[in-house]
């Protein structure tokens, strides 16, 4: 980057429209995280050069004669007076998906210009993929391991083998339910073309979808599950957690709940907190912008081949 986008505050504002690219740590809000992150950006812009006050033009003497203009300080428009030329309120931002307080993981926000992208990104590549670790052998009053412990039951009948069949059973019903909420047969031509047209997914965005969902790593009493969803959010993956150990026949709490993937962004798309700067910050927002672009241009390519291929 040039040295005077560098020092030149107003300059490096121009440069934050695009969409960030977080780490999302556990056991904080989605909103605290955002007003960390907007907080810090406002501070080292304000640590730069910023714009001088504007000038205060004053024009005195006999209105009958030459009037002589004068030109000092504007004290209305100083920084020790109006406060720090930039602060949270000044940015525009929304999160593309909001993360519940207990989940960890990849957080995108639009900054600025970059709000659409956001509602663009989340509305066209709506997918995630969560990585949740379970513990069998109790539950909590919240489903979590924070919570209460409330129940115990053993574990020890519980194989691999039962926990992936059961899961091949969950995402097929969740399969055949995205069908059922458009109103289209499974079994029918009409299924078919949908499927073939793309993602399936219902009209009502309240509705979670389950797509995969398989088991990464089972180590009794703690199992690893990565799932793949659209219209999820934390209280309905603690809760899929749970009904998942009761028809093992046993008890299940959730105690990581960690989003690996948002559509193209993984976790080395995202920063972690210590790297929450001005730099690293501009530098990932054109590095998203490019990755946004190519995903586009992908996705446009294949969409004329297939209109060309059915002409």
């Amino acid at each position: 980057m040039v040295q005077v986008l560098v020092d030149y505050a107003p300059n490096v504002w121009k440069l934050l429209n695009g969409l960030v690219c977080v780490y999302k740590p556990a056991g904080e809000s989605a909103h605290r995280v955002r007003k960390s992150l907007l907080g810090k950006l406002s501070r080292e812009l304000c640590e730069m050069d910023c714009r001088e006050p504007t000038p205060f033009v004053e024009i005195e003497g006999d209105t009958t004669k030459p009037m002589s203009v004068t030109v000092r300080p504007n004290y209305a428009d100083h920084p020790l007076v109006i406060g720090p030329r930039y602060v949270v309120e000044d940015f525009k931002c929304r999160w593309a998906t909001y993360l519940g307080f207990n989940t960890s993981g990849v957080f995108l926000l639009g900054l600025n210009k970059g709000t659409y992208m956001a509602y663009k990104l989340n509305s066209k590549y709506p997918i995630r993929t969560y990585r949740l670790t379970a513990e069998m052998g109790y539950t909590t009053n919240n489903l979590f391991k924070t919570g209460k412990v409330v129940d115990r039951h053993s574990f020890n009948h519980v194989r691999l083998a039962f926990l992936e069949n059961l899961l091949a059973s969950i995402e097929a019903t969740h399969q055949r339910n995205v069908f059922q909420i458009c109103g289209v047969d499974i079994q029918s031509q009409e299924a078919y073309e949908l499927a073939a047209s793309g993602l399936v997914r219902p009209v009502n965005s309240k509705i979670p979808i389950v797509y995969s969902c398989k088991c990464v790593e089972f180590n009794p009493p703690e199992f690893t599950l990565e799932i793949q969803s659209i219209n999820e959010y934390e209280a309905f993956l603690l809760a899929l957690v749970h009904s998942i150990g009761l028809k093992l026949r046993t008890l299940a709490t959730c105690i990581s709940v960690q989003c690996i993937r948002h559509s193209f962004f993984t976790l080395d798309n995202a920063l972690l907190k210590k790297h929450w700067t001005l730099q690293d910050v501009v530098t990932n927002i054109k590095n998203n912008q490019k990755l946004f672009n190519k995903i586009n241009i992908i996705n446009q390519t294949v969409m004329k081949t297939e209109e060309e291929n059915n002409n």
